[in-house]
């Protein structure tokens, strides 16, 4: 006797301890990048992707490029490994100029070696792919030549325009003569007859081998103003009107021929970075110019607003992060029970630590937000491989084990047997015309799913004589009635008039 009240003491207490088991909150972790990599991500800005802990791809910061405007004519920046026009305007044909890290602006720049450089085709409405008259424009680009050696050829664009069935070469080059870099246009201008047709614009100062100097050509269509310019300082100028001046003179006005490809660097040895056309002479200050790798005030990510379930409890964020000295990598949260009336503000971003505890973060959905911030003098650029965020979660109560109906005129009895789970609170009856489709609307009682409260069973009327229906039931929990259990076995009864 003793022995039997030892056993069943044992299996109440197995059966309470099972039971406190199941209330407790269940631990899950979801990941961002790492090996499975990235998801679409909802905003990132200033931001790509790159290379990251063992080899993962990770987010840091976007290298501080030249912004586009609606003026930009042409972009190469050399920050990714092909050499491509980044206002997308021309198309990259031939390309002999291979990316180095040694740049003067952001985190690349392109090197020729004097084998051919990049020829491009200018698509139609830009500067070299429309012939006309191409109004004001400015052609710059940094340079870093390795010798400087006479002939070597930085810019050829190279056609041709009929003028009375005649036709009449023309030419827009830049090239190295005695250490200085020659501007020559040689009938661009329309009228214009000295020289042969040409204009030439050279370099006052020399051109030294092995350091870096940004170049600037501009003409201004309503002064007729043409000059150039070395690291913002001006080289040369010449108005290109008929008396020399900008007052008091007809302009020679530009005009481009025949469609014909332009050409960088297509006999240069050295270093060139961030090649830039615009339809305006005006150009920015050198010391705006001059640009970090990386934008003094970083950037930011944020996911996607994260579905988890109701009565989730976030716990804690563990990121894998690359922190540089003076970088940082700073984290938020925020969660809520509907997203769609979020905005950029609310709710309200919390700062959180890495691999730190949380308080008091729940909700049906969870966002996630990183700012990136490089160092003092933004040569450095912090990095996230993987964040891992780790939560509870309510514990899905069971379903009932067994499910009954029975038909009738019109309606439908069913009965089930009541949860094993104490955790159960009350049942959702699913209902439809096909199986595994609960998308019944025609009951008196209501469209699927119908909330019974707690009790095991329940008689669905309004249903049409001679059609079949499928039923399921599932447990709801105590703690929130919209954390809903698994489905239970499938059932289905044709009402019919006996």
């Amino acid at each position: 006797m003793r022995i039997d009240k030892i056993l069943f003491f044992t299996i109440v207490c197995l059966l309470i301890g099972a039971q406190s088991v199941r209330l407790n909150a269940e631990e899950k972790t979801l990941t961002f990048g790492g090996k499975d990599g990235w998801p679409e991500l909802s905003k990132m800005n200033g931001v790509v992707k790159g290379k990251g802990r063992f080899g993962y791809d990770c987010i840091q910061l976007d290298t501080n490029s030249r912004t586009l405007t609606d003026k930009t004519d042409l972009l190469i920046d050399f920050e990714s490994e092909r050499s491509v026009d980044v206002a997308g305007n021309y198309t990259v044909v031939e390309n002999n100029i291979i990316r180095s890290d040694s740049s003067i602006m952001g985190k690349g720049a392109g090197v020729a070696r004097g084998t051919g450089g990049l020829r491009l085709s200018g698509k139609t409405g830009s500067l070299f792919g429309t012939p006309g008259t191409p109004g004001s424009f400015l052609i710059e680009f940094w340079l870093r030549p390795s010798i400087a050696e006479n002939g070597e050829i930085v810019f050829s664009w190279r056609s041709s325009r009929t003028i009375g069935n005649y036709p009449l070469y023309q030419m827009i080059g830049a090239s190295f003569l005695n250490n200085h870099l020659e501007w020559k246009f040689t009938n661009v201008f329309n009228g214009y007859a000295e020289h042969g047709g040409e204009i030439s614009l050279s370099s006052y100062r020399t051109i030294i081998p092995g350091v870096w100097a940004h170049h600037s050509l501009s003409y201004n269509a309503e002064t007729g103003l043409l000059e150039y310019r070395i690291d913002g300082v001006l080289e040369a100028l010449m108005y290109v009107t008929t008396n020399g001046h900008e007052q008091g003179g007809s302009l020679y006005s530009p005009i481009l021929g025949v469609v014909a490809d332009i050409d960088i660097c297509p006999s240069f040895t050295g270093g060139i970075d961030d090649f830039h056309i615009q339809r305006t002479s005006t150009s920015e200050s050198f010391n705006s110019l001059r640009y970090d790798p990386y934008k003094k005030d970083g950037g930011r990510f944020e996911t996607k607003p994260i579905l988890i379930s109701t009565g989730a409890t976030l716990q804690h964020i563990d990121a894998i992060i690359s922190e540089p000295p003076q970088t940082a990598v700073v984290m938020y949260v925020r969660s809520g029970d509907n997203y769609f009336n979020w905005t950029d503000s609310y709710p309200e971003w919390r700062p959180v630590k890495n691999h730190a505890q949380l308080e008091d973060v729940s909700g049906l959905y969870f966002q996630i937000a990183v700012d990136l911030y490089p160092d003092g003098s933004s040569e450095n650029s912090p990095s996230v491989t993987q964040i891992d965020v780790s939560y509870t979660e309510v514990p899905l109560p069971l379903p009932p084990f067994t499910v009954r109906a029975e038909s009738g005129d019109g309606q439908v009895k069913l009965t089930w047997s009541f949860s094993v789970d104490d955790t159960a609170a009350g049942y959702y009856v699913f209902y439809g015309e096909r199986p595994g489709e609960y998308l019944g609307g025609e009951a008196v009682q209501g469209t699927s799913p119908l909330n019974v409260q707690n009790v095991n069973s329940c008689t669905i009327t309004g249903l049409k004589n001679g059609k079949i229906y499928y039923f399921a039931v599932a447990s709801y929990s105590k703690l929130d009635g919209r954390i809903m259990g698994p489905l239970s076995k499938e059932v289905y009864a044709r009402p019919l008039k006996r």
